[in-house]
């Protein structure tokens, strides 16, 4: 360090009503701290705010505000909790000193003050501090590095779904930007239910995050269904679509090998495998893999279903134009209680234009199409 830059001194505050104790204190300390003093408990509180001190010496007796609610006080402001509180008293009743020590004091000093005590007990207490600010610092790098490691696997995770959903879209590619769009599609009606006292213990913010997330892989098992009946350019045969349904079970089983790779719990892996498997069951139990009805079709399936019948709808296809979106609307409405979850419906139609943007923002008006063709039930 050079030699005309003097280090930083420790502050002390002290806090006294005798004049003459706070110059005492003042002369033993300032060789190796810097002094601030006050007078009442009010300066006190005042000064540890705005001077941050690195250590209180208090007086328990005090006229109008004691020393116990000066240190409460100070315990209970994020800006002076840290700062250790050293009571000085002359009271020798341990009753008093139970009051200080449950009020937050870090020690006792006793009255009439032995100053070559004081010194050292001041330098324990200094040296604790210094201990706790270090272990603070090194924690709060930890939480920085913890932090940017779960960006990163956040990244590597969507970087994942990207690729694999990818895998969809350069074998099926007729459905253009189908995933981006059923992606905000179920984000935006799971969010509409958030307050439902169906929903409302279920849909948090993070359960919704992970649906956003997982929704890109619903349609993942069809790179597993052959080209000619994927690619087929005419409606599907009776057995042709018997495989093509399969795209539910292989899609989750290719999700469920991909969970037991990793070998922890991945809740976006779970959420995905649930959609992939369930989104083409039907409220009525008329759906497919397994024929289930109600609430056993998972919360996100369902979701699914109301987003991916909705796209198919209002997007073009070989087969047929786009319908309008009011013709959209009024299908999904006929299918409340049948095919759709009948609260899901009702809430679909209370964001069902923005539905339309979503569509809109994401069309694909620029995207060439293969010749091929599927119900808007496949």
């Amino acid at each position: 360090m050079p030699p005309d830059i003097a280090p930083t001194l420790p502050t002390i505050l002290v806090v006294d009503d005798t004049p003459e104790v706070r110059d005492l204190l003042a002369d033993a300390l300032r060789q190796d701290y810097r002094v601030i003093t006050a007078s009442n408990g009010m300066v006190a509180i005042a000064m540890a705010r705005s001077a941050s001190p690195d250590l209180v010496l208090l007086d328990v007796m005090m006229p109008g505000m004691d020393g116990y609610a000066v240190c409460r006080t100070l315990k209970q402001s994020a800006s002076t909790c840290d700062i250790p509180v050293v009571f000085l008293t002359s009271g020798t009743e341990e009753h008093g000193e139970v009051l200080g020590f449950e009020a937050g004091a870090a020690d006792y000093i006793r009255k009439p003050l032995s100053l070559p005590l004081l010194r050292v007990r001041v330098a324990a207490q200094m040296r604790l501090k210094l201990f706790r600010d270090k272990l603070a610092e090194r924690a709060g790098r930890y939480e920085e590095e913890t932090r940017m490691r779960e960006q990163e696997v956040g990244s590597m995770q969507n970087a994942t779904i990207v690729a694999l959903a990818s895998l969809v879209e350069a074998r099926d590619n007729e459905t253009g930007n189908h995933i981006r769009r059923t992606q905000h599609y179920v984000r935006l009606l799971a969010t509409q239910l958030q307050p439902h006292p169906r929903f409302r213990d279920v849909l948090t913010d993070d359960v919704i995050a992970t649906l956003f997330k997982s929704a890109p892989l619903h349609d993942i098992g069809k790179v597993g269904i052959q080209d000619h009946i994927l690619l087929k350019p005419g409606k599907l045969t009776p057995e042709e679509f018997a495989v093509m349904k399969t795209h539910t079970t292989l899609g989750a089983a290719v999700i469920a090998r991909a969970e037991v790779q990793c070998g922890s719990d991945q809740s976006f892996l779970s959420c995905a495998r649930e959609i992939a498997q369930f989104h083409h069951e039907k409220w009525d139990g008329s759906g497919y893999p397994e024929g289930r009805a109600g609430d056993a079709i998972p919360l996100s399936a369902r979701l699914m279903a109301i987003a991916d019948v909705y796209d198919a709808l209002v997007s073009r296809r070989i087969y047929k134009p786009a319908f309008p979106h009011e013709q959209a609307v009024r299908i999904i409405t006929a299918e409340r209680g049948r095919h759709f979850d009948p609260d899901m419906v009702d809430a679909f139609l209370m964001v069902e234009h923005e539905f339309d943007a979503i569509a809109l923002r994401y069309s694909d008006a620029d995207i060439a199409f293969p010749l091929r063709s599927l119900t808007y039930a496949n």
